[in-house]
C-alpha cells in the first residue's frame, strides 16, 4: 500500500471517532504543538498534523485558533491545578519540588505551554496567573512561624517563581533518573534561601 493510501486511510479512521473523543484528541495535539512555540508562532496546519487529522476537521470543532488555544489552556490549567492540590506538601511550603515536578512529568507539554508561553502572552496570561495565585496562597497558608509575617508575601512569590523555573529547566536538561535528587536538592535550596532572606528583612 502506498504512503498516500495509508495516510488517507488513517485520516478516514480518524474521522470516525466520536465527537467528544475527537475534540480531546485535537486538544492533545494542540497542547503538543503550542508547547513548542506558543500561540502566534503555531499554525492550525501544524496542530492538525500533531492531531493526525486535517485542518478542516479542526475547524469543525473550533471556530478559530484563539478559541482552540483558550480551550487548550483551560484544560491544562485545570489538570495542573488538580495535580498540585492532590500532591500538596505541608513540609515544603504547601507545594514543593516533588508535587510540581510530578505535575510536570504527568503533562510536560502542558506545563511548558502554560508557564513558558501563556504566562508571557498578554492575551492569555490569566490562565497561568490564576494557577500562580492559587499556588502563592497555598504557600503563604503553610508557612506559619517559619517565615516572619512581613516577609510571607515576598517569600510565597519567590517560592512559586523558583519552583516553576527550576522544574521547567529540569524538564529540558535534567535526567529523569535523578528526579529524586532534584527534588531533595531543590527543596533544600528553596528552604535555605527563604530562611536567609527572611532573617534579612
Amino acid at each position: 500500500m502506498s504512503t498516500t493510501s495509508s495516510t488517507s486511510t488513517g485520516k478516514a479512521r480518524a474521522r470516525r471517532l466520536p465527537r467528544g473523543e475527537r475534540r480531546e484528541a485535537i486538544l492533545d495535539g494542540a497542547t503538543q504543538a503550542f508547547a513548542r512555540a506558543g500561540f502566534a508562532a503555531t499554525s492550525l496546519p501544524e496542530i492538525a498534523e500533531a492531531s493526525g487529522i486535517t485542518t478542516i476537521i479542526v475547524y469543525r470543532h473550533f471556530d478559530s485558533k484563539e478559541e482552540l488555544y483558550r480551550a487548550t489552556l483551560e484544560r491544562v490549567s485545570t489538570r495542573l491545578t488538580a495535580l498540585l492540590k492532590k500532591g500538596s506538601e505541608p513540609r515544603a511550603f504547601g507545594i514543593g519540588a516533588r508535587s510540581v515536578l510530578a505535575a510536570a512529568r504527568h503533562d510536560p507539554d502542558g506545563f511548558r505551554l502554560l508557564w513558558r508561553h501563556a504566562a508571557r502572552e498578554p492575551l492569555f496570561s490569566s490562565y497561568a496567573a490564576e494557577l500562580r495565585e492559587w499556588a502563592i496562597g497555598a504557600v503563604q497558608a503553610s508557612m506559619g512561624d517559619r517565615v516572619p509575617p512581613d516577609a510571607r508575601q515576598w517569600a510565597a512569590h519567590a517560592v512559586v517563581g523558583y519552583l516553576v523555573e527550576a522544574v521547567l529547566n529540569w524538564l529540558d536538561f535534567g535526567d529523569p533518573k535523578r528526579d529524586a535528587l532534584f527534588v531533595k536538592a531543590t527543596n533544600a535550596a528553596m528552604g535555605a534561601g527563604v530562611k536567609v532572606w527572611s532573617k534579612a528583612t
